[in-house]
């Protein structure tokens, strides 16, 4: 089955989030469990978290539906120790986040070497960090988004991921979340539905089928191999319709959250009921 959501605001609390979720059709979302701007926030109250628990319950949102996203402060490959060790445990804070609420995933973007550090020493870190926020958890699954690459990101490059799980100890509590945007910009073609289904090809030989956790599903503004981030509505960027039409008929997308984080909320509905449609389209 295809689970297919967007990125909902919790504005008001998290478990308002489901509501705005049901409004747009999705049988998936994904949410900032806090501020994604500020280091630090206030507790999640018992009320607040039986609510939300008991919106899932009532609107059928398993936690394999439900992609939260951490802080975008967070830089868990932080090159020195002080931006290490705060980074560190804001995403332990996230982590303990999703716990309290019943989820399982928790997606973020690895970090930056800040060009301060080697590539491999910056993926240790990342790989360290996630193993002590495991030693300190007890069931959130890491999914780490690729990235497309800008400026001192790392995750760009499948290879990249690889090298991070390869360090993570328990290989049940990792994963990825492929972006398609950032595929794009880092050099993945995504044009045609050949490419796309050669991206989901490539994740698996570099990767492994076994770690693809969720996606974003994003056009993108910027240009292939362009390592600039600029995410669009599906069909007006540049990697166009067909990709889509493709990632929405392979197998390999079933039961993981399809999520958008297109640039335009007013037609997130319609871009859902699209994707939705595209299992059973003639490729395009």
């Amino acid at each position: 089955m295809k689970t297919i959501g967007a990125h909902v605001s919790a504005a008001g609390g998290v478990d308002q989030a489901i509501g705005r979720a049901v409004e747009i059709g999705a049988n998936a979302f994904a949410l900032f469990t806090k501020n994604q701007r500020q280091w630090r926030a206030k507790p999640l109250d018992e009320t607040t978290i039986a609510a939300f628990k008991a919106a899932c319950r009532e609107q059928g949102f398993g936690p394999g539906q439900i992609l939260p996203h951490d802080s975008y402060l967070i830089n868990l490959g932080h090159p020195e120790r002080e931006g290490l060790e705060k980074s560190r445990a804001a995403f332990l804070d996230e982590c303990q986040r999703c716990e309290q609420l019943g989820l399982e995933l928790l997606n973020f973007h690895p970090g930056s070497h800040l060009r301060k550090i080697s590539e491999s020493d910056c993926l240790a870190r990342i790989a360290e960090s996630i193993n002590e926020t495991h030693a300190a958890t007890h069931s959130v699954v890491a999914v780490i988004e690729n990235t497309a690459g800008q400026g001192s990101n790392l995750g760009f490059r499948f290879e990249q991921l690889a090298e991070i799980i390869e360090q993570v100890e328990n290989k049940d509590r990792v994963g990825a979340c492929i972006d398609t945007c950032h595929a794009f910009a880092a050099g993945y073609d995504l044009r045609t539905g050949d490419d796309a289904v050669a991206m989901l090809d490539a994740f698996d030989a570099v990767v492994g089928r076994r770690f693809l956790r969720g996606m974003h599903l994003n056009d993108a503004k910027s240009a292939l191999a362009s390592r600039v981030d600029r995410h669009h509505s599906l069909g007006q960027g540049n990697i166009g319709l067909p990709g889509f039409t493709a990632l929405m008929q392979d197998a390999r997308t079933d039961d993981i959250p399809l999520i958008l984080e297109t640039v335009d909320p007013a037609i997130w509905a319609e871009e859902i009921q699209w994707l939705r449609d595209q299992q059973h389209a003639a490729p395009l």
